[in-house]
């Protein structure tokens, strides 16, 4: 049992378990019952994106010290939040059951989904070894 950091839309592994989309907005041009079946996700839960205006900054991050700031507005805007319990919860599930979490970007360190890897692993989630 474990989470597994994933790129939305890329093609499911074995086992990876319930796959949720931590993305603000759902993947445009595709229909809502297609979600599953085209490898974005099962379950919608925006609460661990980023809000839009940060996220829009993240978008913006040309350099390392703008994508640092970003990461650190991100950590702060989850921490003590609504989706800080949500973290929690999804801990304690991956030594339950397997679970996926992902976004779109290309690059996990470019990513909000690298923060959300961080946080997991500080609460004692179950991690899979072979994410990218």
């Amino acid at each position: 049992m474990a989470i597994r950091i994933v790129r939305l839309g890329s093609p499911r592994k074995e086992g990876e378990g319930l796959r949720l989309g931590t993305v603000r907005r759902p993947p445009r041009g595709v229909p809502k019952s297609e979600f599953a079946t085209r490898d974005f996700y099962d379950v919608w839960l925006p609460n661990l994106s980023p809000s839009p205006a940060l996220m829009k900054e993240g978008r913006a991050a040309r350099d390392e010290k703008q994508w640092s700031a970003f990461l650190k507005k991100f950590r702060a805007e989850i921490t003590g939040s609504e989706s800080d319990k949500i973290l929690d919860v999804l801990a304690a599930l991956s030594h339950q059951t397997h679970l996926s979490l992902g976004c779109y970007c290309e690059e996990e360190s470019h990513c909000h989904r690298s923060v959300l890897r961080e946080l997991l692993i500080a609460r004692g989630a179950a991690m899979a070894h072979d994410d990218g």
